[in-house]
């Protein structure tokens, strides 16, 4: 199969999703150099990080996480930007089974009975083709070994894009946007939500006020990036 594989990529070659160079047999994705490139938070080993930090007096979470800080113009922005928009969905899983590790080896975030993503408006999913933390949330998933879920949290209004946004307008743009279905099913569980990119914290805010007044119900949060 690897003799296939590399007869494969000499026609195809397969290149780094962040510098475009040609990706060897033992790389996917991202190359090793631009892999070491990356800044990595390590929050999964981290109480009271930033991500934590930041929903402080919001919103009340178990625990919080991100693999990378999200830089402008930096190699992770441009990873995200292959994912939402160029149709790039092995960044989710590329990401999802690094993250997935360390929170696995981190014994922080125990006994999660359901991942689930941020959902598009059923307008944006028809228009995109696909939600990209679907690949993340299933990676994680397999890591450790629960279920991704897309049932439970619909959001139920469309909106514009939150990137240019300040913060107040953000807030007030996703308040009860979101709704949760089969409520009991959910009662004392423990469900990781996640997303791409953590900026303000109003989307995750929304959806998790969402969740409230749910009995025994815990809450924590893992995304693929962090911005400062």
């Amino acid at each position: 199969m690897n003799f296939l594989k590399d007869i494969f990529n000499i026609f195809f070659p397969e290149v780094c999703l962040c510098c475009h160079e040609h990706l060897t047999s033992n790389e996917l994705t991202v190359c090793l150099i631009c892999r070491h490139d990356l800044p990595l938070t390590n929050f999964s080993t981290e109480k009271d990080n930033l991500v934590e930090k930041s929903f402080y007096g919001r919103i009340p979470i178990e625990n919080a996480t991100a693999l990378f800080y999200f830089l402008k113009k930096g190699k992770v922005q441009q990873l995200i930007h292959e994912l939402k928009y160029n149709k790039q969905q092995q960044v989710g899983t590329f990401t999802g089974n690094w993250l997935g590790t360390e929170i696995a080896e981190s014994n922080r975030f125990k006994n999660i009975d359901y991942i689930i993503p941020v959902p598009l408006h059923k307008k944006k999913l028809k228009t995109r083709g696909y939600n990209q933390v679907t690949t993340f949330g299933e990676s994680l998933a397999q890591k450790l070994t629960t279920e991704y879920n897309t049932d439970f949290l619909i959001k139920v209004s469309s909106t514009k894009t939150q990137t240019k946004k300040i913060r107040l307008d953000r807030w007030k743009n996703v308040q009860e946007l979101f709704i949760v279905q089969n409520k009991s099913a959910l009662e004392n569980k423990h469900i990781l939500i996640i997303d791409d990119i953590i900026t303000t914290g109003a989307t995750l805010e929304a959806c998790c006020n969402a969740f409230s007044n749910i009995k025994g119900l815990k809450i924590s949060i893992a995304c693929m990036a962090y911005t400062k």
